[in-house]
Formats: structure tokens, sequence, C-alpha cells
């Protein structure tokens, strides 16, 4: 199976704060994408999206791919990565460049581009996206392809997304361990847009929000095109401390408790519901009431929603999200989530469900697999500008004895 060269295959690997999920997708002749592996192992080594311990890092993101490669029966050699966490910034920025030729040839989109990303950004800082919103020919507005047209000045507006240099070299540094080359670094959020939300949302105005274990990832869509990124450093692991601390409970049972019977709407909790809570140490279990638990989770998650309110007004594009809200990853299934976010943002709010791809349907519909879904569908549209990802797997298999050699060299 591995061992048709006309494959053509990409991996995606989200290494998240709780988990890390490696997904690998067999792109179709249609330029379908299906997927065909699926590897999941709790994740260690990070803490608010940030790597803090490589050696656990490492050893999680092994075990990701080695689930996924025996699925797929394939091997993976280089993977689509995302990145997430505070140190993430962003910035619109504006170039012009004069029309060589009087027709918009690619290598003007180029300059114009490159006029753009001409900003100045921190040193320990490093681009990691540059994306277009819209191309101004000559004062006409609203082009989303120039290539072609005729015109004497060309413009584009972009939007930069930086992150910590550090961050993104932490990142590599564990995926090279494991023996495995990096094909692009995608900011995640980006990356979860790809798979839940839908081309006339982004055209409407559209915020989709991301929220995993350590981060709250937030993306504004207005018009096709990404305005405004950001990153908030709170997420389903204050939730499942806040359960800890107020209940008494070690953490692995408080986030049982969480994922069980957790909900983010107090009202929506039955009085009469009781729930058995783990104690620390020697002590006896103790019953309680859930609505008790929903009062101690509807705070952190209305918090949360106050912060991305502020977040949309401070950027300015808190009026013009008329498709509303897309909640996704995994601490958005939370029964109540939906409901209040409706009541703190005044506006549609809907649950991000993976779509797009075809294959293991049944386990990646699910909003965890958001990010790692959408990682295969920017590498599906990227995939030509790298060709290296064309034959990330085992088309033309590696020998056991290299991958071998790498990790050692890596790792010794």
């Amino acid at each position: 199976m591995a061992k048709k060269p006309d494959r053509q295959l990409i991996v995606a690997l989200d290494i998240g704060t709780s988990k890390v999920v490696a997904l690998v997708g067999e792109i179709g002749l249609d330029n379908s994408v299906e997927i065909i592996g699926l590897g999941s192992h709790p994740s260690r080594g990070l803490k608010r999206g940030v790597v803090v311990n490589i050696e656990s890092t490492v050893q999680s993101i092994q075990r990701a791919v080695e689930e996924a490669e025996l699925m797929s029966g394939c091997e993976i050699r280089s993977v689509y990565a995302g990145i997430a966490g505070s140190h993430v910034r962003s910035l619109n920025s504006h170039g012009v460049v004069a029309i060589r030729d009087r027709e918009v040839q690619s290598a003007d989109v180029e300059h114009v581009i490159d006029a753009a990303r001409a900003v100045a950004i921190p040193a320990d800082q490093k681009i990691l996206h540059v994306l277009p919103q819209e191309f101004i020919i000559d004062g006409q507005e609203g082009i989303r392809d120039p290539v072609g047209m005729a015109g004497v000045r060309l413009e584009a507006k972009v939007h930069i997304v930086t992150g910590a240099d550090s961050a993104a070299q932490n990142i590599e540094k564990c995926i090279q361990r494991c023996g495995l080359a990096v094909d692009d670094i995608v900011l995640e959020q980006l990356a979860s847009s790809y798979a839940v939300l839908t081309d006339d949302e982004k055209d409407l105005g559209v915020c989709i929000v991301d929220i995993g274990g350590g981060t709250t990832d937030i993306a504004v869509f207005l018009q096709g095109a990404i305005r405004h990124t950001a990153v908030i450093p709170i997420a389903g692991d204050q939730v499942t401390n806040d359960i800890a601390v107020s209940m008494r409970t070690p953490t692995q049972n408080a986030e049982e408790i969480k994922i069980r019977y957790a909900c983010a709407l107090s009202k929506l909790a039955r009085a009469n519901e009781t729930i058995e809570v783990p104690s620390v140490g020697d002590r006896p279990a103790r019953n309680l009431a859930r609505h008790t638990l929903a009062e101690v989770v509807e705070p952190r998650y209305e918090e949360l929603f106050g912060l991305i309110r502020e977040e949309l007004r401070r950027s300015g594009f808190e009026d013009v999200i008329a498709a509303g809200i897309v909640l996704t990853g995994g601490s958005s299934k939370m029964e109540g989530a939906i409901e209040l976010a409706e009541e703190v943002f005044h506006v549609p709010v809907r649950l991000g469900m993976p779509t797009g791809v075809r294959g293991l349907t049944d386990s990646t519909n699910n909003p965890i697999y958001a990010t790692g879904v959408g990682l295969l569908l920017y590498a599906r549209d990227h995939a030509g500008a790298n060709h290296r990802s064309g034959s990330s797997l085992g088309a033309s298999a590696r020998s056991t004895l290299d991958r071998m050699k790498n990790w050692f060299q890596g790792n010794f």
C-alpha cells in the first residue's frame, strides 16, 4: 500500500496542550482529502501552547505518529505542524509597487507582498504568515486575484502573523528529534478555519474561536480574508483547575468530571442531579449536586467569553461579524457553552465541526480534530509551494535504519 509512488499523501501534526494528534491524508485525483490514518496521545510537555519540556513532547509526538503509521500502513517522513500560544502577534500592513509591463504578472504580486511584509518586528519574533486580504489596481479596490489585469500601480493589503522565534524552533526541534521533517508551521486558528468555516461566513464576517486545553485562539474573517488574529491564555485547563481546587479532587479526576458532567450554564443543570467526586488521599468520595459543578464552571466560561468580546471590541471588528461566532476545539463541546456565548455576544453562535474530508469521518467529526483536519486542508492547498509534502510518506519509503540513525543523532 505504501509502495505506490503515485500516491500524494500529507500529514498534519496538531501539537496541543492536552493532546498530540497526527492525521494522514491522501489527496485524490479530484483534489479531495481522504483521512487514512489517525493517531492521538496525551500531551505532557506543553503549557499554554508552548513547549516547556522537550523530552515529554518528543515522546507524545512519537506515540501519536506511530499510531497514525500503523493505521495508514505508511511511513511518515514530514509533517505540517500547528503553532499557538500567547507569543503570537498580528498586524495589518500595506504595500505598493509599480506594475512593470502594464499587466499584472505573478512576479508583481510577489513584489507587492514583499513590500507589504517589510515592517519592523521585534528581534525575538519571526513572521509565520503573510496573508493577502485584497489587492488594489489604480485605486480599484476589492480585487482578490490581480494576475492578468491591466494597470500601472498595484497595492496589497495583507495580514501578518508573527510568533516567538524560540517557540517555533522548539516545535521544530521536537519534530526533528522524532526523525521527521517540518513542511510548514501553521497558525492553529488559521488551520481550524479551513475545516469549520464556510465561504459564505468568511464573506459576511465571522469570528472563529478555537478553545483548546491551554489557549483560546481567535481569528476574524471579513470579505473572504482574515482580518485579525489573537490568542487568549485561558482555556480548558483553567476550568479543570477550578474544579480540582473548589471540589478538592485530584486534577486527573477533575478532568474526567469536567468531560462527563460539567455544564457552562448553571440553569441547564437540574437540581436533583448528583455526581460522585473522588477525594484527595484516602478520604472517601463525596456526592455533590451537578448544579454546584455548573456554578464553578460558568464564571470561568463567562470570563473567557468576556475577554474574547473585549478583544473583538479592541480590534474594531465587533460590529462586522454578521455571521456570528463559530466555537470549535475540545473545550467548546461542553453543554451550555453555545447558549452562554449567545447571551454574552448577542450574535448567532454555532459549534464548528470539521468538514471537507472523507475517510475516518466517524472519528474526526469532532471539534477536537478541527485543527488537525484544517492542517490537512491547508497542506492540500499549499502543497504546490512545498513539494516535499508530496512524498511526505513512505511512498519511496526510507529504510528503518535511516529513521533510527536520525533519531539517535537527534537524541544523543
